[in-house]
């Protein structure tokens, strides 16, 4: 920890030269006799770096010196080379001191860069959060193990428990590695060669098997990625014309995504909209936009419509009051 702070204490004096000892105190959260002391153990190693005693001093790093801030160790590297992920899934990772490091080593650079104070900076101005909106969801298992876990290349005998099912069952998986998408983790894995997605929520465990994976040839995390992307945000044969209110097609848009395939301005207040959708029980997700859509076609859709509407109906029938 200390070596940390001792290299970032040198990144900011290489951008400022001079920093009062209150700031840096402030900046590294220590007291102020910790940063006094780091300065001696700076200098008594051979930074010309000093205490600077007035109305106007500070600790000063002499004009000319230079540390290389282009550096970085192989976990600062391995940080950066997940980047994307928000602060909790760089947690999860354990990858947060090692992320905030490496930035700041990057930041110092950027400071003493030709031009560096007239520009602004990209990471100023954009900022990517990839945690979903309300989400709550949190993975059982813990991440950082599991990806630790994954780097033998052995195969797992996991605990998983599928979506419709009550309890886990067990089965054995070759896995190819972890996806975080949308703020939930995954794990990407053949199951008798054939690709399958695990939600990490969903996994209640896992043993690493004596025994080294079983992987497809040519086949990467990358490449079975994208095929299972592919298949499961396939828009599938099923095709459903429904009458939807304009005032609802931005929302339509975030919710179904790339399941709307045309949406063309009809009558005042309403568009029709075509959706794609694998098979026709899928239509279930339409009720929730209520009186706001209309399901035109085909006729095996607004008949499947209709029987889920009545269930709902019977469901939240008026209860009979006890006597």
């Amino acid at each position: 920890m200390k070596a940390s702070r001792l290299l970032h204490l040198l990144l900011l004096l290489q951008t400022r030269q001079r920093v009062t000892t209150t700031e840096l105190a402030e900046r590294l959260e220590v007291s102020r006799r910790t940063i006094l002391r780091d300065v001696e153990a700076l200098s008594a190693a051979g930074v010309p770096v000093y205490a600077e005693r007035g109305r106007t001093g500070g600790i000063v790093l002499l004009s000319g010196a230079r540390v290389n801030a282009s550096h970085l160790d192989p976990g600062e590297l391995e940080a950066l080379s997940v980047a994307g992920l928000d602060d909790a899934l760089l947690g999860r990772l354990g990858l947060t001191a090692a992320h905030q490091t490496a930035s700041r080593k990057i930041a110092a650079r950027e400071a003493t860069a030709p031009g560096a104070r007239t520009a602004t900076r990209l990471s100023d101005i954009i900022l990517v959060d990839s945690k979903p909106w309300l989400s709550g969801a949190v993975a059982e298992v813990d991440v950082a193990e599991l990806a630790w876990a994954l780097r033998g290349r052995r195969r797992l005998r996991i605990e998983y428990r599928r979506s419709a099912d009550a309890e886990a069952s067990a089965r054995v998986v070759d896995p190819y590695g972890l996806v975080a998408k949308a703020g939930r983790w995954y794990l990407v894995a053949d199951v008798e060669a054939e690709p399958r997605l695990f939600s990490l929520e969903r996994l209640s465990s896992y043993e690493v098997l004596d025994a080294a994976c079983r992987l497809r040839g040519g086949e990467t995390l990358r490449t079975v990625w994208a095929a299972l992307s592919a298949r499961t945000e396939s828009t599938g044969e099923v095709v459903v014309t429904a009458r939807l209110r304009a005032s609802r097609v931005d929302l339509a848009r975030r919710i179904l995504g790339s399941r709307i395939q045309t949406v063309t301005p009809a009558e005042e207040g309403w568009c029709t909209v075509t959706l794609g959708y694998p098979e026709i029980e899928a239509v279930r997700q339409l009720l929730q936009f209520g009186d706001h859509l209309e399901v035109l076609a085909p006729d095996a859709a607004r008949q499947r419509v209709r029987e889920l509407a009545r269930d709902l109906v019977d469901r939240h029938a008026p209860r009979a009051e006890s006597a």
